[in-house]
């Protein structure tokens, strides 16, 4: 058997593997659901356990953070080294509802290991991936020889990320000096699949708001005043109307002002991936692709910002008909916006753009729900490399590229902290987030594990070079 580092990582949680998962399951046991008022306590358990394997696993401070909400969990572990980079490593301990009613085969708060895969709810989203940590540490000491890890270590894993986050923009303002670091590493993510692993370079960011249209005082006869009077119902469609041109651009003035556009490379690094548009077409439980023209559909989901309505209503909706002029009507909006755009600019120019469009006799109000910023990782980053070569040695296979076409927090530590924000997740789309029947693959994790366990060193030699 070889002696090389990389043999001997594997060795090292092979031996430990056991243990390992052994602890997830306990973990995932704690019913954690931020989303819950009667979880309350189950999420403190869950912050309380972790500290304590945080504090097992070597970590000189690991300690429980209080919010407004619930609890986030903060551990540090300084490497000793002057010269030596910090990192900060973000994931949640909260998790989604779930019961087994809504379709799970088996108790999903009772893991189930199954043919190489672990069921239960936060296995991939996210105890897994938050866990995998402690191992990967672990290996990194065993294996380089050392007493604390290459890299000034710091954790802040999350309590109410599966409920919006509402407090975590606060506790990272407040407590901004004590996670001072060079870089943030997400474990709150995915790779494209089990035969392709990926790293993650950025998330779009998101705003959404609702507008209510007020028309006649009550609703009106709509012979005896139909057609001569302001209909806000029939104003909210044209408002829909107008909001994309015929190549289905976002049609807002000032919309796309900073957007940064997407080069030839990361057009083939996108185009490189195994994309099968009539599969993606069945996850999607649609009939058709469509968005702006000139875009692939990975480009129009991850690099290009966009308008959607997520709802209208106005008038009647009951049975029959109901010859009437509503006297309102509503519509509820979300854009989400890649690097480049400002979102506090974006809602000025749906405030104007909507001001502009409406006639006199109807009023109107917007209102928007906050944002989220988006945060993108240029291609040739230093650190980002990193997370590429210690990927390459867990999987020994070429490490492609992808974007989330979601939104989440990482923004606000990008924002508030001012450094790059790298994305180290391992599960697949299979493992059904936020969905019945939720599991982690176990080798995958331990590849999470194992990419982990060479990180560190290798970004304390990035960082000395920079």
């Amino acid at each position: 058997m070889s002696d090389s580092p990389d043999s001997a990582v594997r060795a090292f949680i092979e031996g430990h593997r056991a243990a390992f998962l052994d602890d997830l399951v306990e973990w995932l046991r704690i019913p954690s659901v931020s989303a819950e008022p009667a979880r309350a306590g189950d999420v403190r358990r869950s912050a309380e356990w972790l500290v304590a394997k945080l504090a097992g696993t070597g970590f000189p401070t690991a300690e429980i953070w209080e919010t407004g909400g619930a609890p986030a969990v903060f551990a540090e572990w300084p490497s000793g080294d002057p010269d030596a980079p910090t990192v900060l490593v973000y994931g949640h301990h909260d998790v989604q509802p779930a019961a087994r009613e809504d379709g799970w085969h088996t108790e999903p708060f009772e893991p189930v290991i199954k043919d190489g895969r672990m069921y239960g709810r936060g296995a991939a989203d996210d105890k897994g991936q938050v866990l995998f940590h402690t191992l990967g540490v672990r290996a990194h000491l065993a294996v380089t020889g050392r007493t604390a890890p290459a890299v000034n270590l710091k954790m802040l894993i999350e309590g109410e990320e599966e409920s919006g986050s509402a407090h975590f923009a606060d506790l990272v303002r407040a407590n901004a000096d004590r996670l001072a670091c060079d870089t943030v590493i997400v474990s709150d993510t995915g790779m494209w699949s089990e035969d392709t692993p990926t790293v993650c370079t950025g998330m779009r960011g998101l705003t959404d708001c609702q507008i209510d249209l007020y028309g006649p005082d009550q609703d009106i006869h709509s012979g005896t005043f139909g057609g001569a009077v302001p209909n806000p119902a029939t104003e909210a469609a044209r408002l829909v109307a107008g909001l994309h041109d015929e190549d289905r651009r976002v049609a807002i003035p000032g919309f796309y002002d900073g957007v940064v556009e997407l080069t030839d490379h990361e057009r083939e690094l996108f185009a490189q991936l195994p994309f099968d548009e009539k599969r993606w077409l069945r996850t999607a439980h649609s009939h058709a692709a469509l968005g702006e023209a000139g875009s692939t559909v990975l480009e129009r989901i991850w690099a290009r910002p966009t308008a959607e309505v997520n709802g209208m209503s106005g008038g009647y909706q009951g049975p029959g008909g109901k010859t009437i002029v509503p006297s309102s009507a509503q519509l509820k909006l979300s854009f989400r916006l890649v690097a480049g755009q400002d979102a506090d600019a974006v809602q000025r120019a749906v405030r104007q753009w909507v001001a502009d469009r409406l006639p006199e006799g109807i009023r109107h109000e917007i209102t928007f729900w906050g944002a989220t910023r988006p945060c993108l990782t240029p291609l040739d980053h230093p650190y980002l490399q990193s997370v590429v070569r210690s990927m390459e040695r867990a999987f020994e296979q070429k490490i492609l590229f992808t974007r989330e076409g979601g939104a989440g927090p990482a923004a606000d530590l990008q924002d508030v902290l001012g450094v790059p924000v790298l994305f180290l997740g391992i599960s697949v789309p299979s493992d059904g987030w936020h969905a019945p029947n939720e599991k982690v693959e176990l080798d995958l994790l331990m590849k999470g594990v194992e990419t982990a366990a060479h990180l560190w060193a290798d970004l304390a030699e990035t960082g000395r070079a920079r």
